[in-house]
C-alpha cells in the first residue's frame, strides 16, 4: 500500500472522527492543525484508523507519532 492509496482513506476517517468535511490531511498534518484534535479524540482517531486499515498500532507507535506522515508510514508497512 502506498501514500496515494492511504491518504484518501485517512481523509475520510479524519472527517468522520472530527465531524468536519473540509479536513484534508497531508504527511505534515499535526494535532495543532485540527481544532478538535485533543487527547480524547486522538484515541478515537487511532481506533478508527485501525478499523479502516485492519491493523493495530503498538503503544510505542501511537505515543511516538509526531504527524500524519508517521501514521502513513506505519500503515504502509503493515496495513491492508
Amino acid at each position: 500500500m502506498n501514500t496515494n492509496e492511504i491518504i484518501p482513506r485517512l481523509n475520510e476517517v479524519f472527517r468522520d472522527v472530527f465531524g468536519d468535511s473540509s479536513i484534508s490531511v497531508t504527511a505534515s498534518t499535526t494535532a495543532d492543525d485540527i481544532e478538535d484534535w485533543d487527547s480524547i479524540e486522538h484515541i478515537n482517531l487511532i481506533g478508527a484508523v485501525e478499523s479502516e486499515f485492519g491493523m493495530r498500532f503498538k503503544m510505542r507507535e501511537v505515543s511516538g507519532m509526531k504527524n500524519v506522515g508517521e501514521m502513513i508510514n506505519i500503515i504502509a508497512e503493515r496495513g491492508k
